[in-house]
């Protein structure tokens, strides 16, 4: 599995969850809601200390990050991370 972040995703997270040098983001499953992968799950996102990395991606020496305990969520699939303009707000697509 990889993380993809599109550089409009990356400002974002600047902007809006006031992201700065050597902060982690962290991906995590959530039950509630739905996703492509499973109903009753999504993937939520927060700023917060890394405890058990699976997955990492640095950009400009920001790390998003994926735990081992939610890894399932994933089922093979890489994250791609964009940004929706409309919505103002990232988008998660998930690929093999």
């Amino acid at each position: 599995m990889n993380i993809i972040i599109s550089e409009k995703a990356q400002e974002w997270f600047e902007r809006e969850m006031d992201v700065e040098k050597n902060d982690y983001i962290r991906f995590y499953v959530r039950y509630g809601g739905s996703s492509p992968l499973h109903d009753s799950f999504s993937l939520g996102v927060n700023k917060e200390d890394p405890i058990e990395m699976a997955v990492e991606k640095t950009i400009k020496d920001v790390t998003y990050f994926v735990e081992e305990k939610d890894i399932w969520f994933f089922d093979g699939h890489d994250l791609h991370v964009l940004y929706n303009e409309k919505l103002d707000e990232p988008q998660y697509e998930y690929k093999k």
